[in-house]
């Protein structure tokens, strides 16, 4: 097992590296290469996108879990996962419940019964507590966490047409969409802004709101179809309303990347919707994100999470045998959302959760104790360093199995993330003169910084990264 429960996140400081299984393949001496003169050649000029941040989601009542700990271990595993010597995340994803009522992993509605019709006044119920979502953003905000938005993954149940909060089913109102009890569009957008505002009547500011979640998938949880006309068709809706309450429109979280881009056409080909949609989201599940997307506006990664249905809950960060909640698989997964799908943000699925998950961390209510996944150290890499407002920019090299990005964050300080995919360790360098601080996460290390991988050399860098790494280099102030 990888980490004691209720062990309290340290960075251990190593001075010299795990020796490699494997001996080290050298690549690209400074005298070889072209340009700068180094293998991994940094483009700072060739700006790309601008990162908003990383987050999760504490969706169906997950957040629970960690309030029934008891203290210290509840205090510890929120530093861990919100604190920003911790996870830091930037954004957190709260779930819009649709439910009538608040068993564990449903979401209860704040309007859980018919109010009359459509047009009847709305008999709207506040508890404080939002399926722990409240209690668990104002956690977050007192460590840091500053952006905070909704997502509804249905209407209530009176709303749509098969009468139900599960297995899909349509708004009443929209195109295709008739329902006897009338049109529930209007009424569904004041309901979405109505919960923002409760949030923010707890001191929480909602910057935007989602009002579906993978309207491409008929669930047996709670869900919704839109098809991406429908998809336009109440975006255009419920922009002026949400703009005229002060939120954000956040549309459309396909369940994949690619099933994602006829909705983003659609909105595109309505200048209502397109004028109303503030950014564009889509996870990936039926598809990897790993294409660009065909917009100007923020595109966000907004849910993925591997399978842990085989596995169950794994601690590892590469077992060897290509498990797919492997830690390695996570970092693959968001080097290639930021550098080939280029998104502007980046969304982990749960933060925490119980028995077989794929979160960052696992609750153990009974044990009164948590434990952390290799995945959690993954997540940290990225978001502990790379801040919201930084710049990716362009990386060149030719070193098969590696896979790099960089960043230039809004104090000048410069980060770069280096995948190791190969079995072997690899000698390079890299074109960072400055004294640089180097995280290693692998299987023997837990973001730890380690000063012997990265020496610094005339103008440039060397770098001995070991097999199968993510290795995090953090640079000063250009």
């Amino acid at each position: 097992m990888r980490r004691a429960l209720s062990v309290v996140l340290a960075t251990t400081a190593a001075t010299c590296l795990v020796g490699a299984a494997l001996a080290p393949v050298a690549v690209g001496q400074e005298s070889d290469s072209g340009g700068s003169g180094t293998a991994i050649d940094l483009q700072p000029r060739d700006e790309r996108q601008t990162v908003e941040g990383f987050g999760f989601s504490s969706a169906f009542q997950r957040a629970t879990l960690l309030h029934q700990l008891s203290e210290p271990q509840r205090s510890e595993a929120l530093d861990l996962l919100l604190g920003r010597d911790g996870a830091a995340p930037d954004i957190l994803r709260i779930g819009i419940g649709g439910q009538s009522h608040d068993t564990y992993d449903v979401m209860l509605s704040i309007q859980p019964e018919d109010p009359g019709g459509p047009d009847a006044e709305p008999q709207y119920q506040w508890d404080g507590w939002d399926n722990g979502s409240v209690w668990f953003a104002q956690e977050a905000e007192a460590r840091g966490v500053d952006r905070f938005y909704g997502n509804a993954w249905t209407a209530p149940a009176y709303m749509k047409t098969n009468n139900s909060a599960v297995q899909g089913g349509a708004l009443c109102g929209l195109s295709g969409a008739s329902c006897a009890s009338g049109d529930w569009t209007e009424a569904y957008a004041n309901y979405l802004v109505a919960w923002a505002d409760f949030y923010a009547q707890e001191g929480i500011n909602i910057e935007s709101i989602a009002f579906t979640n993978e309207p491409d998938w008929n669930a047996s949880y709670e869900s919704m179809l839109f098809t991406p006309a429908q998809a336009a068709e109440f975006t255009g809706i419920f922009g002026p309303v949400a703009k005229e309450a002060g939120y954000g429109v956040v549309c459309c979280d396909s369940f994949g990347w690619e099933q994602g881009k006829p909705y983003l056409e659609a909105l595109q080909a309505d200048k209502d919707a397109w004028r109303s949609l503030d950014t564009y989201s889509a996870h990936s599940y039926a598809s990897r994100s790993a294409t660009p997307v065909d917009t100007n506006k923020p595109v966000w990664m907004s849910e993925w999470a591997s399978s842990a249905s085989a596995a169950g809950w794994n601690e590892n960060w590469d077992g060897g045998q290509g498990v797919a909640t492997d830690g390695i698989v996570m970092a693959e997964h968001m080097q290639d959302s930021l550098t080939q799908a280029q998104v502007t943000a980046y969304l982990w699925w749960l933060g925490v959760s119980r028995g077989a998950s794929a979160s960052l961390i696992q609750a153990d209510v009974p044990g009164d104790t948590y434990r952390v996944s290799s995945r959690y150290y993954v997540f940290s890499a990225f978001s502990r360093y790379i801040d919201p407002g930084a710049v990716r920019f362009d990386v060149e090299h030719e070193t098969d199995g590696l896979k790099v990005s960089a960043y230039r964050n809004p104090d000048g300080s410069r980060v770069v993330q280096v995948l190791n995919l190969n079995q072997a360790a690899v000698s390079t360098d890299i074109d960072l003169p400055r004294p640089v601080t180097t995280y290693l996460t692998d299987n023997d290390h837990d973001l730890e910084q380690v000063d012997s991988i990265a020496t610094p050399g005339r103008g440039a860098t060397r770098l001995e990264l070991p097999a199968r790494s993510l290795v995090t280099l953090v640079s000063g102030q250009s």
